[in-house]
């Protein structure tokens, strides 16, 4: 039986406030990261257009050996899981399996309101695709979804532009535009794995009162409980602590910025599908 490291998958650097959360609490696995940052960002673009660029991923982290791939991206989880799920996977590797980081979310995140009035912060893409409200309601049919759009945060992320002063206009602006939609709003999901980066500034212009939920934590932990289900699934993954990051674009880019995410010096390498 051949194991292989578990994938994770982001159009940029935001997966890897995912996959720091994944080693905290599965420190023996070996992983492959991947992220896209050549054709980042991937909340503005098409269903289509998001839909091909991860399937190429998943296929060039299944062409690298691994049978687990995680979609660290809610962009991608939003547009592309279900159809990579249900249309191609059958056609690749039998014992291939991709999760998102939606699903998990939404099967806790109700626990975390009282006032059953839940905000998102998410890209355009994720907005648009409507999963948080459509997957919320089936865990939690009396939560009502109040979702706002920023379109610019993560490329103030990406362009290490997000603390600057400047960036603080269109942060606090997302905030309030988000809090007039509902006064009742008490719990807000940063529906972007970019976003915890940001997570200082949004205290600053959100009411301290109000719950701020990261996905990290929540992916890792649902990770650790789809392994201890699936043991089919965990005897494929190889445990030996290795960290192997891939990026499309500038290796040195990517090593420069990494740690803003990461919290400690990475050294990628460059991949071409």
């Amino acid at each position: 039986m051949q194991q292989a490291p578990i994938g994770i998958f982001d159009s940029g650097y935001g997966g890897l406030t995912v996959m720091q959360e994944i080693v905290k609490k599965l420190p023996e696995y070996d992983y492959i990261y991947l992220g896209d940052n050549a054709r980042s960002p991937y909340g503005t673009r098409s269903y289509e257009i998001v839909y091909q660029y991860t399937l190429e991923a998943v296929k060039k982290l299944a062409d690298l050996g691994c049978k687990l791939i995680v979609l660290a991206c809610n962009t991608a989880s939003a547009k592309a899981l279900r159809t990579i799920q249900q249309n191609d996977l059958p056609k690749m590797q039998k014992d291939l399996r991709v999760l998102g980081v939606i699903r998990p979310t939404t099967e806790i995140i109700g626990n975390y309101s009282n006032t059953n009035h839940i905000g998102v912060f998410a890209t355009n893409g994720t907005v648009d695709s409507n999963s948080y409200p459509i997957e919320i309601e089936k865990f939690f049919p009396d939560v009502k979804v109040f979702q706002q759009a920023c379109p610019l945060w993560v490329s103030l992320i990406e362009n290490n532009e997000y603390k600057n002063e400047g960036s603080d206009f269109f942060i606090k602006k997302n905030i309030e535009d988000l809090m007039l939609q509902s006064n009742k709003i008490d719990t807000v999901l940063l529906g972007c794995t970019h976003y915890p980066l940001l997570l200082n500034k949004i205290k600053k212009y959100l009411d301290p009162s109000v719950n701020i939920i990261s996905q990290g934590e929540i992916v890792a932990n649902s990770l650790v409980n789809y392994l201890s289900r699936h043991s089919e699934i965990e005897q494929l993954c190889s445990k030996n602590k290795s960290r192997t990051f891939y990026t499309t674009d500038s290796p040195e880019n990517f090593d420069l910025n990494a740690s803003n995410f990461y919290n400690e010096k990475i050294r990628s390498n460059h991949l071409e599908y």
